[in-house]
């Protein structure tokens, strides 16, 4: 499966840029065969998917196609976001009466669009497409050829796991590893698995679209509601 967008001015036909982009998918294409299942191509920019059991093998390959610097690996909850405010997205505003709630602009409120899944039930997962919520992604650059790739993998929703990267890259590590502690991805074969940021005792995935937010459920975010009056003392006499 691949798209790729107009190329400007509507004349249908590539840039010299685009042009590079598809040479670069059909070379990685012949090296990973069926294991590419979903490509993009964007004005200077490249996606390409591959089946999570090819993970390695991609960044193999593309290692040997002259990708030799490694920019970022993160992932993506494509769950659609849940509103952090139950009380905006229903549209019941604070008692006027109650000393302890925000005041809340009512204009804001109608203008609020919560996210939905797409039709049939199913989730959108960006360019080069995908079949899980959870997908791993990893960018890939040439300062040779002076050309990127950025690659993704689903994951299982479940049990999401993928091998890691550190033997190709070693720079991987501590971004599986941030991945792994804020998503819960696992990387098999990472030598060292261990969290960056939270508390040795801390339970569940901050990066997760299903990940509560207690504190928001006390105190809805900020922007939202916390309208704040001038000072009489600061307004001026004008």
């Amino acid at each position: 499966m691949s798209s790729a967008d107009p190329a400007g001015g509507g004349t249908g036909s590539t840039t010299a840029t685009e042009d590079r982009q598809q040479a670069l998918l059909e070379d990685l294409t012949t090296r990973l065969g069926d294991a590419v299942v979903g490509s993009h191509i964007r004005s200077s920019d490249l996606w390409v998917r591959v089946r999570p059991d090819a993970w390695l093998r991609a960044a193999r390959e593309c290692k040997a196609m002259g990708f030799e610097y490694f920019c970022y690996l993160s992932g993506i909850d494509w769950l659609p976001h849940t509103w952090p405010n139950p009380k905006v997205i229903e549209g019941v505003l604070p008692d006027a009466d109650d000393e302890a709630a925000l005041p809340v602009d009512e204009n804001a409120v109608e203008e609020v669009e919560v996210e939905e899944p797409a039709a049939g039930g199913g989730i959108v997962t960006g360019y080069a497409g995908g079949d899980t919520r959870f997908q791993v992604l990893a960018r890939l650059y040439s300062t040779i050829r002076h050309i990127g790739v950025t690659l993704k993998a689903d994951l299982d929703d479940v049990t999401p796991s993928i091998d890691s990267w550190t033997s190709e890259f070693p720079g991987a590590d501590w971004c599986e590893r941030e991945t792994w502690e804020m998503y819960g991805f696992d990387f098999a074969g990472h030598p060292n698995l261990i969290k960056l940021y939270l508390p040795g005792e801390f339970e569940g995935f901050p990066m997760r679209k299903d990940f509560p937010l207690l504190a928001r459920e006390v105190k809805p975010w900020p922007g939202l509601v916390d309208v704040e009056q001038f000072p009489a003392s600061y307004k001026s006499d004008d």
